[in-house]
């Protein structure tokens, strides 16, 4: 056991996010994602029965985002027509608010296939089970 790294962050998941550099992109997918066809580049970490804002939250304890860049995090967005309500990114916008002093300033949306175009490129992908619609979050990597 190690003193003050959440439990939830596996010596797996924890391997993977010291060996990303600053820019390196990860994200953490809800249940819906396809996670092993989009990450065929990708490490891809499974977090069955975890949703994405417990290993936001606790992934935000050792991971510093880039500050580099005007938007270090992306929601994907709702598509046209989907009458789909999204308050779990109001959750994700207050987990970002303890870590980074950009709160919410910080967090985009990019169009769903753009997203998906993007996530073929990220260094992983988490796969969760969460239930959430529209829950995936991209978190881009900064220095300490």
């Amino acid at each position: 056991m190690l003193k003050n790294i959440p439990p939830i962050l596996s010596p797996e998941l924890l391997k993977v996010l010291c060996e990303m550099g600053h820019s390196d992109r990860l994200i953490i997918a809800d249940g819906n994602f396809p996670s092993e066809s989009m990450g065929k580049n990708a490490i891809v970490i499974r977090c069955d029965g975890h949703g994405v804002p417990e290993l936001l939250d606790a992934i935000l304890t050792v991971f510093p985002l880039d500050t580099y860049v005007e938007k270090s995090i992306y929601l994907m967005e709702v598509m046209k027509g989907d009458n789909v309500e999204t308050p779990i990114w109001n959750t994700y916008k207050d987990i970002v608010s303890k870590y980074d002093g950009r709160g919410e300033n910080t967090i985009g949306t990019i169009e769903r296939f753009a997203f998906y175009e993007q996530s073929k490129s990220c260094y992983c992908i988490i796969a969760t089970s969460e239930k959430a619609l529209y829950a995936n979050i991209m978190l881009q990597k900064g220095v300490c």
